[in-house]
């Protein structure tokens, strides 16, 4: 998987949890457990089954792209620290003002 596909399947989730869904909200649990889940809520295993099969597979991109990474890496590394922090904005707005 190329860095490319990566960012991209990262873009893909990102415009879904940009929206009101529940695939929006699951989408963005595993973009925020990623960011930081200590701060932002962990990624519950059982929200792929609200997702399509797309968006699993997104999420499955992902993850075995960090999983293979040699060290952490994060969304910004594509350009999406902005979009994160309006994540944390829309879905987390309690722990974003504390």
């Amino acid at each position: 998987m190329t860095d490319d596909g990566v960012g991209a399947a990262i873009g893909r989730l990102v415009d879904v949890a940009r929206s009101d869904t529940g695939q929006s909200r699951r989408c963005a649990n595993f973009l925020l457990a990623w960011w930081n889940g200590d701060d932002w809520g962990h990624f519950p295993i059982a929200d792929l089954f609200g997702v399509d099969a797309s968006l699993s597979a997104d999420m499955a991109t992902v993850f075995a792209y960090l999983a293979a990474y040699p060290t952490a890496i994060y969304p910004d590394a594509w350009g999406y620290r902005d979009a994160m922090a309006d994540l944390v904005d829309k879905w987390r707005p309690e722990a974003a003002a504390a």
